[in-house]
């Protein structure tokens, strides 16, 4: 067990590593952890940066690395201004082998009348290497600034930043009342680009001693921050009892800007009118109280008088006075989104962000399961009506049109309301199912006044990855910081992805093509194959049909030959026509007919030598006639072919 000197020292340790200026904060986590330090800021750091891991190895916890500091825990924008008399510690320097080991970057933005410089350096050096790098920066000696909105109070210029204790993102500003004021035009000038500035309002709520850090644009009007006020700290605005405004904000209507506020930073304090006597003594003790809103007369004006709140008549809590975001045990998460969209819509406007219908799972298809260029980061936004920041992050962070736009283009938004006891249990165990337990045990321990939060996921091959968990307390900056830097880290993993998926296409276009080709191949080959089947079919046929034809031809010869008279002898007593017909191919064909016989008994016997008359033509030498062209039923004496003949045969063209 850690003696008292041990664990002031470890406690010392713990808020330089973490920046968390709470001292009871610090004990308890540490408590958690049975004061080990290590144990302790390996469980803080992550939470506080965003960024969930899902386990972490004995390697690491011997040897953290420490990188740029923790935001401040969310908690600290809205805990108790005052802490707890009865501790037994106080937080004493930290040990310089601690101090050695981090090293840390620290952010300023630094404004001064209309100008803004932002100076980023290590927490090693001092205040004064601020001023010098701000005397180049804004042409103003340094010798002459005066160097506010430190937490500690004013610091010297010798102050090394690290004993300060620094949160990593820091707003100063100058003051130089030694200089004098510019001229009126620039003043003028200066005004109008105050109405586009922000202002940063500490409000302080005096019942429950609680800190608010609001910003505002120039441009608001006083009855805007009031109205904020009542969503934060459910007074309604003609109730609100306000110490701290400038004497020229005269009205609630007046621009923030023309108001005579502090720039950047103003404190104001609210509470609740209690009775009008009370209200009248404190109009003539204080000063400084400036306008108490009118009440608006309505019905019930006796009993707000005494501080009892509309909702409170009627028995109902200040949560319970707007419809629920869903209904409770939401079965279908389409209906419950259709729901809770209409009902974000009717509270805060059109613009916001487009919440996407469906199921948890259907939104991971639509975010993460298209092409790589078609990717996107999925966000999820989780919602809770009991906390305190949940009203001004959804009106002044969520519906900004920058962040609207941005979502748009870059994220699928998926919601859920966690108001319900029965909603949150079903979201963690879909948290579970898709996260893991590291992520869902976070989510759990997550207190009500750090909602609203804004998960950023990105899809992974084989899993999904939690790279930010955005919690309630922040600002338009630094929501769009956290956004944008999300979105660096997914374009470089979606590039990778575009390049696999590249690499992946060619190979298959690749393989598609050979595919084709190996198929063109095998059409042309059945094609010709099929064309030398026909060939051979037509040839074959072809063939057949010669053949028959031939048969045809020689079954006629046949016939002819068989039907020709018999050849008379020389010594035949009537008279002879002997022909002497010559071939194409030049042999002679003889034969002895009478000449009483008919030219049609020539023609049988020429086509019963294979030359049909169809197909060739029978020619005298003198003179020259075509013997196919005479009348076949005359005789050879008639025709004069007689008592001897020469003849020739030539095919028909």
């Amino acid at each position: 067990m850690a003696s008292n000197t041990d664990r002031e020292m470890i406690l010392a340790d713990f808020q330089a590593c973490t920046g968390i200026e709470n001292i009871d904060e610090a004990i308890t986590l540490l408590e958690q952890n049975n004061w080990d330090l290590l144990a302790a800021i390996n469980g803080v750091i992550p939470q506080e940066n965003g960024i969930l891991q899902s386990e972490y190895s004995s390697e690491t916890t011997q040897n953290p690395v420490f990188g740029p500091s923790a935001l401040p825990n969310t908690s600290a924008s809205i805990a108790s201004s005052s802490s707890s008399s009865g501790s037994a510690f106080r937080p004493v320097v930290p040990s310089r082998q601690v101090v050695e080991r981090l090293s840390r970057m620290l952010d300023f933005k630094v404004e001064y009348r209309d100008k803004t410089a932002d100076v980023v350096l290590e927490d090693s050096c001092t205040v004064g290497d601020i001023k010098q790098i701000l005397e180049n920066e804004l042409q103003v000696p340094s010798s002459k600034m005066l160097l506010k909105g430190w937490k500690s109070g004013d610091v010297e210029d010798a102050t090394v930043l690290r004993t300060l204790h620094l949160p990593k993102h820091n707003n100063l500003y100058v003051l130089t009342p030694d200089l004098p004021l510019p001229s009126m035009s620039s003043q003028s000038s200066s005004q109008q680009e105050s109405l586009n500035q922000n202002y940063m309002l500490i409000i302080t709520h005096r019942e429950v001693k609680r800190e608010y850090n609001l910003q505002f644009s120039g441009n608001c009007t006083i009855q805007e921050v009031k109205r904020n006020v009542y969503d934060l700290t459910s007074i309604p605005v003609r109730h609100q009892v306000w110490e701290g405004w400038p004497p020229s904000a005269q009205s609630d209507s007046m621009t923030l800007a023309s108001s005579g506020l502090n720039f950047p930073c103003h404190r104001l304090t609210v509470g609740r009118r209690t009775s009008p006597v009370q209200t009248r003594e404190q109009s003539d003790e204080c000063t400084d109280i400036h306008m108490i809103s009118d009440s608006d007369g309505d019905d019930f004006e006796d009993a707000t008088e005494f501080g009892v709140d509309d909702g409170e008549i009627f028995g109902m809590s200040p949560a319970l006075r707007k419809s629920p975001m869903m209904p409770e045990n939401a079965e279908n998460e389409a209906d419950a989104l259709l729901q809770f969209t209409a009902e974000f819509s009717s509270r805060y406007g059109e613009c916001h962000p487009v919440f996407f219908i469906g199921s948890l799972e259907a939104s991971f298809q639509e975010a993460f399961y298209g092409k790589a260029r078609d990717r996107k980061l999925l966000a999820i936004y989780l919602h809770h009506d009991e906390s305190v920041l949940t009203n001004v992050f959804c009106s002044q962070m969520l519906c900004a049109e920058t962040i609207v736009s941005y979502l748009s283009q870059n994220f699928i938004t998926w919601a859920w309301d966690m108001t319900r006891e029965a909603n949150r249990a079903r979201f963690l165990t879909l948290c579970t199912r898709h996260f893991g337990s590291v992520v869902a045990q976070t989510i759990r321990t997550q207190k009500t006044d750090q909602f609203p939060l804004f998960l950023i996921i990105m899809g992974k091959r084989s899993s999904n990855e939690v790279l930010n968990v955005i919690q309630g307390n922040t600002s338009v900056d630094e929501l769009m910081m956290r956004l944008i830097s999300a979105m660096e880290i997914f374009s470089a993993q979606q590039q990778e992805d575009i390049k696999d998926e590249d690499e992946r296409e060619a190979r298959e276009n690749v393989k598609r093509e050979q595919d084709e080709a190996y198929r063109l191949s095998l059409e042309a080959d059945r094609a010709k194959r099929e064309a030398q089947e026909r060939e051979m079919a037509e040839q074959y046929r072809l063939e057949q049909i010669k053949k028959e034809q031939e048969q045809e031809r020689e079954a006629i010869r046949l016939s002819l030959e068989q039907s020709l008279p018999p050849e008379p002898p020389e010594e035949q007593s009537e008279p002879l026509s002997k022909l002497r017909i010559r071939a194409p191919s030049g042999e002679f064909i003889e034969r002895r007919f009478l000449s009483s016989n008919p030219l049609q008994v020539v023609f049988n016997f020429v086509a019963s030598k294979g030359f049909p008359f169809q197909e060739y033509k029978l020619l005298s030498t003198f003179p020259r006639r075509d013997i196919t062209q005479l009348d076949p039923s005359r005789t050879l004496m008639d025709l004069k072919l007689y008592p001897q003949e020469t003849l020739f045969l030539e095919a028909k063209e």
